[in-house]
């Protein structure tokens, strides 16, 4: 497990782990915030926090109503 570890290229992999939590920052404030949704309030939360990456696209696109 080590070895993976160090083999990772962390300069080309930090930059994405670094937008995945800021998408997720920034969309799980919207949606506490958020009154109306498009269809249930607690799926989405899950779809943010789940589906990694794309789950807080996803919400801005298709679960909020603006």
């Amino acid at each position: 497990m080590q070895a993976i570890i160090e083999s990772i290229n962390w300069s080309i992999v930090a930059p994405f782990i670094v937008i995945q939590g800021i998408l997720m920052i920034v969309a799980i404030l919207d949606w506490a915030k958020a009154d109306d949704f498009r269809g249930s309030r607690w799926l989405w939360f899950f779809i943010i926090v789940v589906i990694n990456t794309i789950g807080p696209i996803i919400y801005f696109i298709f679960g909020r109503r603006r």
